[in-house]
């Protein structure tokens, strides 16, 4: 019954997809790849994700001509690390994360290591142009440089829109301070420009957005437009500028052969919980709860991704590496040379629905601060830490059935021992294998050394 309310707040029936993808690339007309990312983005902040606060008709329609996934995870609960599993498809403790963001717990002398392979070195080393254009927030130092993690044009800010007031052009400085307002329009014009530069080539988009962000401020064309103050006007702006850089796909003959991915980083900030929402999930940006990692996720890929279709198959960001690079042909090479191991799986015949069988069937789940607390397993959830949240955590091991109880109140630990002590067995599993096969942050050495930290009812 739970599971048919959640159907309604999610607009569509949750479906396995009797869609084959079988559309095939020319050797001629290699895939694009367009990524984009928001910050901050609630579950609910979309209102092809339920919002009535939020008017945003283009992602809307790109989801109706896509997929629209309802239990897609990011790849952390705060902004660096999450960054950091989307471009590598790996667990952030394996790259070092040992808690918070670069700026506010990571020095911003530190970040992702340049061994690390990334997304941007995957696709420039398959022949594709790549540029990454909006928030970088992987490291400030010039040997952490997104130039050096495989994009051949860059234009960002290095950090959070509440962390820094430059806006760079490769290695130059574009403007000090940047004007907030109008950096979403600045993001989408070298998007544009990106594009129509590349449009007779391959090209790989990373557009990593610092709305909406605090502090959200609206550009002078959205302000008071939106019926949810400045967090509004600067959601219903994001909406109406993807929709320019969509029409150039138009335009420009392009989007037929693009796949196009939005996401948001994690869920709402603290601080904009009168605004933002994860409805109808608890938590927020930082939380293991639901809304602090349940997030939109919009597949686009015109007569290979099925259109109008909603998934609530288990997703995350740390999937999306190989799924896009096997989606594009590109053959990723396993072994001891890759650092670090892969986390991520690929689903793209699941999603494409060429097969029944979906590869993921478990996530982990870290607090802000690195700790690890709960595990997945299908449609079940352990908390196997103390959550403020949740009642009696502090007592022993919480067991949620999320189709029954997705706002996470009722521990159905007693009814099934035998599932939880499974649980804690793998997640202990894949802690073990994660610490033993990870790499240090990049840049100075760290006395934490990323590794894994304790949780209660894992010990």
């Amino acid at each position: 019954m739970i599971r048919n309310n959640l159907n309604k707040f999610c607009f569509g029936p949750m479906v396995l997809f009797a869609f084959f993808c079988s559309k095939v690339k020319g050797s001629e007309a290699k895939t694009n790849v367009i990524l984009m990312m928001a910050d901050d983005l609630g579950y609910n902040d979309l209102s092809c994700y339920g919002s009535i606060r939020h008017k945003t008709p283009v992602l809307d329609k790109l989801a109706k001509e896509g997929l629209r996934l309802t239990s897609f995870y990011a790849g952390a609960t705060v902004c660096t690390p999450s960054r950091m599993a989307l471009l590598t498809g790996a667990y952030p403790p394996r790259l070092g994360w040992s808690g918070g963001v670069v700026g506010y717990g990571l020095k911003p002398q530190n970040g992702l290591a340049p061994e690390a392979r990334t997304m941007g070195e995957v696709f420039k080393g398959a022949g594709y142009n790549t540029a990454l254009i909006g928030k970088w927030h992987l490291g400030d130092t010039p040997e952490l440089h997104p130039a050096g993690q495989g994009f051949d044009l860059t234009y960002f800010i290095d950090k959070s829109n509440n962390q820094t007031t430059k806006l760079w052009r490769g290695r130059e400085l574009e403007a000090d301070p940047f004007d907030n307002r109008r950096l979403t329009e600045n993001f989408i014009k070298e998007a544009i420009s990106f594009i129509k530069s590349n449009k007779e080539s391959p090209f790989f988009l990373y557009l990593p957005f610092s709305a909406p962000h605090f502090p959200a401020q609206a550009h002078p064309d959205w302000e008071g437009k939106s019926k949810n103050a400045a967090y509004g006007d600067v959601v219903e702006e994001l909406d109406g500028r993807i929709g320019d850089l969509l029409q150039v796909l138009e335009d420009e003959k392009l989007k037929e052969n693009t796949i196009v991915v939005f996401i948001s980083d994690n869920g709402t900030e603290p601080g904009q919980k009168k605004w933002g929402s994860a409805h109808p999930f608890r938590g927020m940006k930082w939380s293991a709860l639901e809304g602090g990692t349940r997030v939109p996720c919009i597949i686009r890929y015109p007569e290979v991704i099925p259109s109008g279709k909603v998934s609530d198959k288990l997703t995350s960001a740390i999937d999306l590496l190989p799924t896009l690079a096997h989606a594009c042909g590109i053959e990723l090479q396993e072994g001891s040379g890759i650092v670090p191991q892969m986390d991520g799986l690929n689903l793209w015949d699941s999603l494409c629905g060429k097969t029944k069988k979906h590869p993921r069937s478990n996530l982990l789940y870290f607090h802000g601060w690195a700790t690890p607390q709960a595990i997945r397993v299908n449609e079940w959830k352990l908390y196997f830490d103390q959550i403020k949240e949740i009642k009696d955590s502090n007592l022993g091991p919480i067991l949620i059935n999320m189709d029954m109880d997705p706002i996470e109140n009722v521990n159905r630990l007693k009814e099934f021992p035998s599932k939880v002590k499974s649980m804690q067995i793998l997640a202990k599993k894949l802690l073990l294998e994660i610490e033993k096969n990870s790499i240090p942050l990049g840049g100075p050495a760290n006395p934490k050394k990323g590794r894994v930290k304790k949780a209660v009812w894992l010990k």
